[in-house]
């Protein structure tokens, strides 16, 4: 038997056992007798070239060991070689196929055009030829890579002279290597959505995928498997309906794609930039955004066109349109019901449903809103706040004892008080101001004007007026008046020897200037609230 008939049986049964049985590597280097190392490399070099079982009739033995095996491409006179710059794009685009382009290139040389296998040999040597990380296949639209440069640029503050880093944001679209880069003050969760809401704006769509680093601001808890991301991080990605899939801890390939864009953004950006002395943010972000475009638009070197060109014809048709309006920065916060029902978020306080006293709650908190959600559900929402030690309550969370006390204000006191009278009304404006919060003689004048309940309105008013005659303008002193029904008894006139319906000095009395507040509680009577249920 010929020396080279024994390789060729054994290609063909590694072959067969492979697609047509379906063994695995080390069953067919048991069934055949050799190592599996050989079995990888027979079927390793029959996928390069495009060869699968069943294999063609018309091929032979001898055309099968020279299309795997020969290190030189097959040349045959008069065969037109195709052109791999336009299939190597245009496979980046979903769907496309080898198949399917040998075919196109077929259709359009019918008379001296290289087989499938040949295609797919000349093609496999093509990829060969290339950068590593060029020969990764990267779908149009699907996937951005993130990060930042390990490289800062200073910034001068032109009042104090004071210098302060600023980290440098990378996005680059894995099909065309389009790239954005800008710079921000910190690695921080709100500038790193904030450049990734910019970069999907400078790319105008949305990829499939966007693939980050495990930083703090992405991952809360890196894992090869089941990666956590931070809770804003997620929420930005669901508001742009984006998966994020962080590339696996200390696997570098999984990002291969920016961390090249990272060393060009260093050495054709920042490199260019380190003479130059800048006084703002804004500033050198104009300056990295003239030479970002330089970048883009600059030729390759082993490809036709250049970045910008590959991006409009590649992933920009097919990236998905930008919702109607930008992500707004949201951070989450675990927070707990306090014992008054309110939770508190930057020093303000803001109320939650009172059932939920003690409860854990997540707070998603935006400059213009507050929203609070309890296993998932939102419970509350409020407009932000700024102003510490505040508080903002809605009635609806209060239980119903401190809602029906919130109904009340100074105006709807005054109000029921002149209905009465003009005395029963200087009383309760004395009892409201006589307290360091108007608050404080709700109960006062709540207990005053129900006295009419009982004694009725024209000797309540009797005897608020002999109240105020005495000096002594307190709900005690009237209950007392009414009690002994000296509300009855005609009032003394002033003489010399009497006292004065003017009060004069005396400790009780707070004067002018102290009722002057009073006045201010009248300016904002209620108009609806002239009408008072008692």
């Amino acid at each position: 038997m010929p020396a080279n008939r024994k390789p060729m049986r054994k290609i063909k049964d590694v072959i067969r056992l492979k697609y047509s049985a379906g063994l695995s590597h080390r069953q067919i280097a048991a069934a055949l007798n050799i190592s599996i190392g050989v079995v990888s490399k027979y079927l390793t070099a029959a996928e390069a070239s495009g060869i699968t079982w069943p294999l063609p009739e018309e091929i032979t033995e001898r055309e099968l060991e020279r299309i795997i095996f020969s290190p030189q491409p097959l040349k045959q006179s008069g065969l037109v070689l195709p052109e791999f710059d336009y299939i190597h794009q245009e496979l980046k685009k979903k769907s496309v196929t080898l198949q399917l382009l040998w075919e196109e290139y077929a259709e359009t040389h019918p008379v001296n055009a290289y087989s499938y296998s040949q295609f797919c040999r000349l093609y496999g040597e093509y990829k060969q030829k290339l950068k590593t990380s060029m020969r990764q296949i990267h779908r149009a639209g699907e996937k951005m890579f993130v990060d930042y440069a390990g490289q800062t640029v200073p910034i001068v503050n032109p009042a104090t002279g004071e210098t302060r880093e600023a980290q440098v944001f990378v996005a680059v679209l894995g099909a065309s290597s389009y790239c954005y880069a800008e710079a921000a003050w910190t690695q921080t969760m709100a500038d790193w959505i904030s450049s990734h809401v910019r970069a999907f704006e400078f790319f105008g769509g949305v990829p499939q995928i966007v693939v980050p680093d495990n930083l703090k601001s992405a991952v809360t808890r890196a894992c090869r498997y089941e990666p956590e991301l931070n809770r804003s991080y997620a929420d930005m990605a669901s508001h742009y309906e984006v998966a994020i899939i962080p590339a696996r801890p200390f696997k570098p390939k999984d990002k291969a794609k920016v961390e090249v864009s990272v060393q060009l953004v260093e050495r054709w950006i920042l490199a260019r930039l380190r003479k130059e002395t800048f006084f703002s943010l804004s500033e050198l972000n104009r300056a990295i955004k003239a030479l970002i475009s330089g970048l883009n638009t600059r030729p390759f070197k082993k490809l036709s066109g250049s970045r910008h060109s590959l991006f409009e014809t590649v992933d920009k048709p097919v990236l998905r349109p930008l919702p109607s309006r930008a992500y707004e920065y949201a951070e989450w916060k675990k927070v707990r019901v306090n014992i008054d029902y309110h939770i508190e978020i930057e020093g303000h306080y803001y109320s939650v449903p009172h059932s939920l006293v003690k409860s854990e709650l997540d707070a998603r908190v935006t400059q213009k809103a507050v929203e609070v959600f309890h296993k998932g559900e939102r419970v509350a929402s409020h407009p932000a706040s700024r102003v510490k030690g505040s508080h903002t309550t809605l009635a609806e969370h209060m239980p119903k004892a401190h809602r029906a006390h919130m109904e009340w204000t100074p105006g709807r006191f005054l109000n029921w008080a002149v209905e009465i009278g003009p005395s029963t009304r200087d009383i309760v404006r004395h009892l409201l101001t006589n307290k360091p919060h108007p608050e404080m003689g709700y109960r006062s004048c709540l207990g005053l004007l129900n006295l009419s309940k009982r004694y009725g309105r024209e000797r309540l008013e009797a005897a608020c007026r002999r109240a105020m005659w005495l000096g002594s303008p307190t709900r005690k002193s009237v209950l007392s008046i009414l009690e002994k029904g000296l509300d009855q008894m005609p009032l003394v006139e002033e003489d010399s020897n009497q006292p004065s319906q003017t009060l004069g000095n005396h400790q009780n009395i707070r004067g002018a200037a102290y009722y002057a507040k009073c006045e201010e509680i009248e300016e904002v009577f209620i108009e609806d609230e002239t009408e008072i249920v008692h």
